[in-house]
């Protein structure tokens, strides 16, 4: 028998499934959230529910939001189940299953963002927080900081009381705080970038300064801005997982599946209060920066590592890519040689540790976690999360051989044809231009690297172009793992 998700349900679900112990109907808002994503659900929303059933922050609920078309649907699932969602965390060991009920509304998404400004700008809102991905930031590869001439972002310099990014919103919103003499609200960036913190600070200030430079002053010296890591490996939903919540009892249209590990450690610098996350294992930390270049430059970049040599191949999940020896043997070569070295030691792990324990994960068998998912966006995932280690490496003499290597796997992902003849459909915001340069570099390798939005300089460098053209003729002439073991061989 299965029970439609929702308040009234929540009673008689199984008893194996743990549900909320506080009544959601006595919660109150504290947190507007902007990109109810599956992550959010899995990571953010659960710290706040643990909270909430050890009877604390009952005035910390979350308010969801959005400002793309396509939030609207996930806003409509949720609506439909009182803003519940099944969190089924998968281990080989057994799975365990939570309904959780930290989020308690969801803002209508409309154009101009007037509802989800109005939300913000109410006083009992002390923190903003935000999962809008690596890509949502309009980061400059070069600069690594936000590119405020983009079209978007200059409508809302341009339009400020109808913008149309979260970014123009937010400042929208703090600019009627303000103007009502109330404290600003904090802006907590959740997503993978370093310093992201200080990434959503220079964009906001420097969309405010656009318009009001008062205004920007303002935030500046009474807003703030937490650098924040953030690690769960949580797959996309499909079909697979909304029948996995079927089997258990639970007719949920949105259920989140993720591994049974988690971590959050946040920059404790907030202008207002904050939840005590710290009681249900955040961490609060003076300094973010090791512990979030250890996650990115290992784990996300990890990703990245295997995952266009597992598209060429037709691998379909990271579980699998990590059982072909060849992949795996990649994967430890390249993190352990060429990015430990230039990851710092943080006082819980070693770059080494770090490493066994990702790729334990990675290779998580529970975790139906795609390959597709974690190679889409290389446009901004690569710039992110593999290129500063390339610029460290270079900057020290180092080898770059394997950084090479990946990147030209991904020059050759980027053709959309796997090596068995079959097709890769698009992948990428940007993806008939990175076909176009892809098809273009088959004949002439480094007219990949001439994508300065995406290398910047490193066309230029003397090392890495020769590293890069020598792996791309290769995987073309003898194919992709021909390519892998003679890199992991190291001849």
């Amino acid at each position: 028998m299965t029970m439609k998700l929702n308040d009234a349900n929540l009673a008689t679900l199984p008893d194996a499934i743990k549900r909320p112990t506080y009544d959601r109907s006595a919660l109150k808002p504290g947190i507007v959230h902007i990109g109810v994503g599956n992550f959010h659900r899995a990571h953010q929303a659960w710290y706040l529910h643990r909270l909430l059933c050890l009877g604390l922050a009952h005035d910390w609920a979350i308010i969801g939001a959005g400002v793309r078309p396509y939030d609207k649907a996930m806003r409509a699932k949720l609506a439909d189940q009182d803003y519940l969602t099944t969190l089924i965390a998968l281990d080989p060991e057994g799975s365990e299953v939570d309904v959780i009920g930290s989020m308690i509304d969801y803002v209508p998404v409309e154009d101009g963002q007037g509802l989800l400004v109005h939300q913000m700008a109410d006083p009992a809102i002390r923190i903003v927080s935000l999962t809008v991905t690596e890509g949502g930031y309009y980061i400059d590869p070069v600069t690594g900081q936000c590119d405020l001439s983009h079209p978007d972002l200059q409508h809302d310099a341009t339009h400020p009381d109808h913008p149309k990014t979260a970014f123009g919103a937010i400042v929208r919103a703090l600019k009627l705080r303000w103007d009502a003499h109330q404290k600003p609200f904090t802006c907590l960036s959740c997503d993978n970038l370093q310093g992201n913190g200080a990434i959503l600070r220079q964009t906001i200030v420097g969309l405010a300064r656009q318009s009001d430079a008062a205004l920007a002053d303002w935030i500046a010296e009474n807003g703030a801005f937490p650098n924040s890591m953030v690690d769960c490996i949580v797959p996309a939903t499909g079909p697979k997982e909304m029948d996995l919540a079927l089997c258990l009892g639970i007719a949920d249209t949105a259920p989140v599946t993720h591994e049974n590990f988690r971590q959050w450690v946040i920059e404790d610098s907030f202008c207002a209060e904050r939840p005590d996350w710290d009681k249900v294992g955040a961490t609060f930390v003076t300094d973010v920066h090791d512990y979030e270049m250890q996650k990115i430059r290992l784990l996300n970049a990890g990703h990245q590592v295997i995952a266009n040599s597992a598209e060429i191949l037709g691998i379909a999940t990271v579980s699998a890519a990590m059982q072909h020896d060849d992949i795996r043997a990649l994967f430890r070569k390249i993190t352990l040689q060429e990015i430990a070295p230039h990851v710092p030691h943080v006082l819980e792990t070693s770059p080494n540790q770090y490493i066994d324990l990702v790729e334990r994960r990675f290779s998580n068998p529970a975790i139906v976690d795609t390959i597709r998912r974690v190679a889409f966006d290389g446009s901004s995932r690569h710039p992110g999360f593999i290129l500063p280690t390339v610029r460290d490496a270079l900057a020290k003499g180092a080898s770059v051989e394997g950084l090479a290597l990946v990147q030209a796997a991904w020059a050759r992902m980027c053709v959309s044809v796997r090596e068995d003849g079959s097709q890769i459909t698009p992948n990428d915001p940007f993806w008939d231009a990175l076909v176009a340069q892809a098809q273009a570099a088959r004949d002439v390798p480094q007219r990949w690297l001439l994508q300065d939005h995406l290398y910047g300089d490193l066309a230029d460098d003397p090392v890495f172009p020769k590293a890069f053209g020598k792996w791309l003729k290769m995987i073309y002439r003898d194919g992709i793992v021909a390519a892998i073991q003679l890199y992991v061989k190291g001849d």
